[in-house]
């Protein structure tokens, strides 16, 4: 069934509207060099790049948020990301002809991500987001994603009804806080996708490329 046009799209952040993959691979990377191990290749680090230091930590190193090493190894990485989130991160292909034809629509965006406020305000900007209508970082409701909490303050903030916004993303959870939000889904098949098929998310719909929302649209 055809989804109705909404009054406003919400994005996932990293592996959705950005390539941030590069620099959080290397912040991982900064750990396993400390330990004097070569890289892990990036083939390794990129599908869980949406999961930030947990999965990343957890792909370089194998040490997860249960372990002793973990929470020293997190403040870590996140400070070396801080230093350096911009330097290859970059939107994907057809993200900004996607937004500007969304504005000349009128229709909204926004970005809803469970990347802390402390990069996202820093970073949006940085990479030509910083007009977005709105933005929710994964600190500021008491809960991220999965839970829908992120996704109705988008709505509130922009005065609508959240069934009167789809959301975008690229990882199952995104499309879990969607659904919990009574908003229609799309699977970002472009982005990262962690370790599991998009096709098994029962997203609303699923694409392989941003342009290709124009086409929901139309």
């Amino acid at each position: 069934m055809p989804l109705r046009t909404p009054r406003a799209i919400l994005f996932d952040l990293d592996g959705t509207l950005a390539d941030t993959a590069p620099d959080l691979a290397a912040a991982a990377n900064f750990l396993r060099q400390e330990r004097g191990l070569d890289d892990a290749p990036y083939a390794q680090l990129r599908p869980v790049a949406s999961a930030g230091a947990r999965g990343l930590i957890g792909a370089a190193l194998g040490i997860h948020p249960d372990h002793e090493e973990y929470e020293a190894l997190r403040v870590r990485f996140l400070d070396r990301y801080e230093a350096n989130m911009s330097q290859h991160s970059r939107l994907f292909d057809g993200i900004p002809e996607l937004l500007e034809q969304l504005e000349a629509r009128q229709i909204a965006w926004g970005i809803v991500t469970n990347k802390a406020a402390r990069f996202t305000d820093v970073l949006a900007p940085q990479i030509g987001l910083g007009h977005a209508a709105c933005i929710v970082s994964g600190d500021t409701t008491p809960h991220s994603k999965p839970h829908p909490a992120p996704l109705l303050e988008a709505a509130r903030r922009l005065q609508l009804a959240p069934e009167d916004c789809w959301y975008v993303g690229d990882d199952l959870r995104d499309i879990q806080a969607g659904r919990a939000a009574s908003m229609p889904t799309i699977a970002a098949a472009w982005g990262y996708c962690g370790h599991s098929e998009p096709t098994g998310w029962d997203a609303d719909a699923l694409l392989h490329t941003p342009l290709q929302i124009l086409t929901l649209l139309s």
